[in-house]
C-alpha cells in the first residue's frame, strides 16, 4: 500500500509545517494559550484544524481504495492533489485567497470522487476482495 503510506507520511509532515507555523505566532507575540485575538493566530490555527478535519477522511478512502483495487496512476494523481490543496489552503489562509479557494474546492473535489468511487468499487470490480468474516464454529454435539 505504497500509496496511502506515502500520503500518510506527507500529511504528517505536512501537519507538523502547520504546527510550526502556529508556533511562530505564539512566540512573536507571546500567546501560550488560546488564541489572544490575533488575527492572523486564528487563522493559521483553523488552517491546521481544517487540515485535521479533512485529511482522516481522505487517508483512509485512499487506502481502502488501494486495498481493494491495488496501486494506479489515478490514486497516485489523487493523493498528490490532496497534498497540494492541503498547502494551498493553508497559503491562502495567510492571505493569498486564491490558494484558499483552489485548496478547499479540490479538497472537496477530491473527497466527492473518492467517496463516490469506494461506494461504487465493490459493485464494479471484477473480482471483489472476498469477505473473511470470522466463521462460526460447528455445534457440538
Amino acid at each position: 500500500m505504497t500509496i496511502s503510506l506515502v500520503t500518510a507520511g506527507a500529511c504528517a509532515l505536512i501537519n507538523l509545517w502547520l504546527a510550526f507555523r502556529i508556533g511562530q505566532i505564539r512566540r512573536a507575540h507571546s500567546i501560550f494559550v488560546g488564541d489572544g485575538g490575533d488575527d492572523r493566530l486564528v487563522r493559521r490555527m483553523r488552517a491546521q484544524a481544517n487540515f485535521v478535519e479533512y485529511a482522516p477522511f481522505v487517508l483512509i478512502l485512499i487506502a481502502l481504495i488501494e486495498y481493494s483495487s491495488g496501486t494506479g496512476i489515478a490514486l497516485w494523481i489523487a493523493a498528490g492533489l490532496f497534498l497540494i490543496a492541503r498547502i494551498l489552503h493553508p497559503l491562502g489562509m495567510d492571505g493569498w485567497m486564491p490558494g484558499r479557494m483552489i485548496g478547499t474546492a479540490l479538497t472537496l473535489l477530491l473527497l466527492l470522487g473518492l467517496g463516490g468511487y469506494a461506494i461504487a468499487l465493490p459493485f464494479l470490480a471484477r473480482n471483489p476482495i472476498p469477505d473473511q468474516g470470522v466463521a462460526a464454529p460447528p455445534p457440538a454435539v
